[in-house]
């Protein structure tokens, strides 16, 4: 028996993913709970397992592309599954192993299963017949401002790439069919060099298309409103710098990240509004309580936030192995969606890399988000004297539709008294 197995839904509002590798081909035997796919997710990268033992009939999908749950990945021939056991199979859905680190459930299609068809790429759509609109062709960007320069109706030129999108190459083509004239063919290939060098592409990962949906979901969800503020953290650098040493020694990077963390924790339960999120509805305010800080890492695939849960509860040196281990996996692309859910604030720390101040755009749901800038050297007033001391930039935005701003200077000033005064973070 034949039967296509879909790809499932992994869990956390996920409905696509793109193919990373293959570790089957066509002819190959799997066991149930092998992986046969590596998938890049909007939050992760993680192996797909199969549901059951057979061989592999068909793949779907190369290398780079993307697919939608629910659409097949393969086709796997199941040896002594007949008749009506053989239906009963096909239409059956398993749970994943929790080892294979998928969640969810397999949808396995029926015999009767197909892929849907559209009619995008098609040679014979339909053109100016009858009042109905001439054929409109595929085409790259490049393609059609070559197509324009050289006075070429693209639409008339079949089109070899991708779905039957027209190629500069297919333009090339068309043109020296056209003519002979050595001249002419020479000013196309002129052309193509010309738009070639102009512009460059790279495909969207789903990292970067869930920043950009996010970010605007963001913006268009929140009333944001940003407050500025420093706070001289002098005491804060001398006992970072007496304890780096011993952490380092345990294998645990201290930065200020982990007394920043420790102070957000301790200041939101006295602003509980800042943990909180809006639930409109069901008119209503949920606050949370507890506290599961996300953390903003800068990866080459693109900004992702991995969470270090219960923050309240541990100590500083919990905290920082936390951080140092989150941002490994994040770094090495081994973050899960246990990694990345359930945050209830966030931080950003874009002066580990520079820059003092910025306007950050709030993690929606969430209604609070800390910018960190970068520790900077400058005069202060202590005493009534001019002395040097250790200033660290912060920017914090809210969801102004739930936070007014007297409650953000307080929620602002109490951080600061702890950043100032780190030792109170072990004094409550």
């Amino acid at each position: 028996m034949r039967y296509i197995f879909n790809f499932p839904d992994i869990g956390e509002g996920l409905d696509e993913g793109t193919i990373a590798e293959w570790y089957v081909q066509k002819g190959q035997k799997i066991e149930a709970g092998e992986p046969i796919v590596n998938m890049e997710t909007d939050k992760v990268v993680t192996d797909i397992p199969s549901p059951k033992s057979g061989v592999i009939v068909a793949t779907y999908g190369k290398i780079g592309e993307t697919i939608r749950v629910g659409s097949p990945l393969v086709e796997i021939e199941i040896e002594g599954v007949e008749g009506e056991a053989a239906v009963a199979e096909a239409n059956k859905t398993e749970p994943v192993e929790e080892a294979a680190g998928v969640v969810g459930t397999l949808e396995v299609a029926s015999n009767a299963a197909f892929l849907p068809s559209g009619d995008e790429g098609l040679e014979n759509k339909p053109s100016v017949v009858e009042g109905k609109p001439a054929r409109k062709a595929l085409a790259t960007p490049v393609a059609r401002a070559m197509a324009k320069e050289l006075g070429v109706d693209i639409n008339q030129i079949r089109g070899t790439g991708p779905s039957g999108r027209v190629t500069t190459q297919d333009i090339e083509n068309y043109i020296k069919k056209q003519t002979t004239t050595p001249s002419a063919a020479q000013s196309v290939t002129q052309v193509v060099e010309t738009l070639g060098a102009q512009v460059e592409y790279e495909n969207l990962t789903q990292i970067r298309k869930t920043i950009a949906r996010n970010m605007t979901q963001s913006k268009h969800n929140a009333a944001h409103m940003s407050v500025f503020d420093e706070v001289e953290v002098s005491e804060l650098v001398r006992i970072r710098s007496k304890y780096k040493s011993a952490f380092a020694e345990k294998g645990v990077k201290l930065s200020y990240l982990p007394f920043i963390l420790r102070a957000l924790a301790m200041s939101l339960k006295y602003h509980k509004v800042l943990n909180s999120q809006l639930d409109l509805d069901n008119n209503r305010i949920i606050y949370k309580k507890y506290y599961n800080i996300g953390i903003a890492v800068d990866t080459e695939d693109g900004l992702v936030v991995p969470v270090v849960r219960n923050v309240d509860r541990l100590s500083i040196f919990e905290i920082a192995r936390q951080i140092n281990e989150i941002s490994e996996k994040a770094r090495n692309r081994k973050l899960t969606l246990e990694d990345m859910k359930d945050g209830t604030f966030t931080v950003t720390n874009y002066g580990s890399i520079g820059g003092q101040f910025a306007v950050p755009v709030i993690n929606y749901p969430q209604v609070g988000i800390l910018g960190v800038g970068r520790l900077i050297e400058k005069p202060v007033i202590k005493n009534g004297e001019i002395t040097k001391g250790m200033v660290l930039p912060l920017s914090l935005s809210v969801d102004h539709r739930i936070v007014d701003g007297g409650e953000v200077a307080r929620f602002l000033n109490r951080l600061m008294s702890y950043l100032e005064d780190p030792i109170s973070l072990i004094m409550e």
